[in-house]
């Protein structure tokens, strides 16, 4: 059997072990350890697993991933992201469409605690969801709103992600963080003009708070915004040293932690409840994690074993004659499409082995493909007919939200992001500025 053969048997494999059910880590490292046993005999077997393990434990930056998440879970457990709210709305209420606006700057603020686009969609249909609904905004609008918000945690430093594809790209994950900032707050702002414009043209989607809601003193209203500063303040508390070079990437984790943990305690919110949720939920996702990345080693191993990599580039750039953005493109539409059933660590660990040294090969910059890989599963996560974030939206919204109203409610915001993914794909710096900018200094 060739290798080409091989490596469509282990896709197809997989595949269909994913289609059963199965964990997304043990269909990939079993088919990996497999196709080992079978290509190298036992010996090869074994030592890629062991090999894959070692790797993955020998990788000091990891220590990052249980350090933000539970940074994350510390903040949301401990209902600081209810303040966060509560400043929007007073702010923000006196503006048509302000609610809406001031929702996708607490998921901005939620993607710079967490970095999981989950825990912004949470907080956005229990915290923001009820309360846009009881003042008349449209539900479609806001509906739309939550999901692209919660979107940008994937993008937004500390993401999750972009430590899971800097382990398996070998980028470095400051400055893939780095890349993620302006392309998130481009994001965000075309979020903003688009809500602003919507609602200007059509007030009744996102009706003007009555002047009684937003009465209140001067001091109040500073104390309450004091209130939105807290995250960014432990966000900067962290990065600072880190960008300055005054601690690792490690050490600038560990930072964020222990101010999440304080600004808790110093609120009086740090209770036995608040810190054994968080250490759980932390354990629980890291774990998670942790296997997909060894499953995701031990797959890519195989792959370089086979060449599979120079055999598919010579397919598209020979064989079929293609140029190296038309395959871009073709990868980007493929991410789309496993977008309806995948979410995005499987996506990832799944083509990682394939697309990244592929990029590479091609001649484009891998921190940008990044930061264009994230942007792709944003909106694979909220494409109908099976992105994930529909199903999620669902399970969480109010009954009188349909299905049909998720779907309508999610296109437009659809179009901006694909709009956005251009614009970053066209002008390469508006990713690469920020990282170029800090690590050339």
């Amino acid at each position: 059997m060739s290798y080409e053969a091989i490596a469509i048997l282990m896709f197809s494999s997989m595949m269909l072990m994913l289609l059963t059910g199965q964990r997304v880590f043990g269909a990939i490292g079993f088919v990996a350890v497999v196709a080992a046993f079978f290509l190298w005999g036992d010996r090869g077997g074994y030592d890629l697993g062991f090999a894959a393990a070692i790797k993955l434990m020998k990788w000091y930056p990891l220590l990052t991933l249980p350090m933000f998440i539970f940074m994350g879970y510390i903040l949301s457990e401990s209902k600081i992201a209810d303040d966060l709210y509560k400043m929007f709305h007073v702010w923000m209420g006196g503006l048509s469409g302000g609610l809406a606006v001031g929702t996708i700057g607490l998921m901005v603020l939620i993607s710079a605690m967490n970095g999981l686009s989950v825990a912004g969609m949470a907080i956005g249909a229990t915290i923001a969801l009820p309360e846009l609904l009881k003042r008349n905004y449209d539900k479609r609008m806001v509906t739309g709103v939550i999901q692209a918000g919660s979107s940008l945690g994937i993008l937004v430093p500390p993401s999750v992600v972009l430590v899971l594809y800097a382990m398996i790209a070998r980028q470095p994950v400051g400055q893939l963080w780095l890349a993620g900032v302006v392309p998130g707050l481009l994001m965000a702002g075309m979020f903003v003009i688009y809500i602003v414009i919507r609602c200007r043209l059509n007030p009744a989607l996102g009706p003007i708070l009555p002047p009684e809601e937003r009465a209140m003193p001067m001091g109040e209203k500073l104390k309450l915004l004091g209130a939105g500063f807290l995250p960014l303040f432990i966000f900067f508390a962290m990065m600072v040293p880190f960008v300055n070079g005054w601690t690792s990437l490690v050490e600038s984790s560990a930072i964020g932690a222990i101010a999440a943990f304080v600004a808790a305690v110093v609120k009086g919110r740090m209770t036995r409840r608040v810190f054994e949720v968080s250490v759980r939920k932390t354990l629980g996702i890291s774990c998670m994690f942790m296997w997909i990345i060894l499953a995701a080693l031990a797959f890519g191993a195989v792959f370089d074993g086979l060449g599979a990599v120079k055999a598919i580039e010579s397919l598209f750039t020979e064989k079929l004659g293609l140029s190296p953005w038309m395959i871009l493109i073709l990868m980007q539409l493929s991410f789309i499409l496993m977008g309806t059933f995948l979410d995005d660590t499987a996506m990832l660990v799944i083509v990682a082995p394939l697309y990244v040294p592929l990029v590479g090969a091609l001649g484009f910059d891998l921190i940008w493909y990044g930061v264009l890989y994230t942007i792709t599963t944003q909106i694979a996560y909220m494409t109908p007919p099976f992105g994930y974030n529909l199903f999620l939206m669902r399970a969480m919204a109010p009954p009188e939200i349909t299905l049909r109203d998720i779907y309508a409610s999610i296109l437009p915001f659809v179009l901006v992001m694909v709009v956005a993914l251009a614009t970053i794909m066209a002008f390469p710096e508006i990713a690469l500025w920020l990282p170029g900018y800090v690590y050339g200094n």
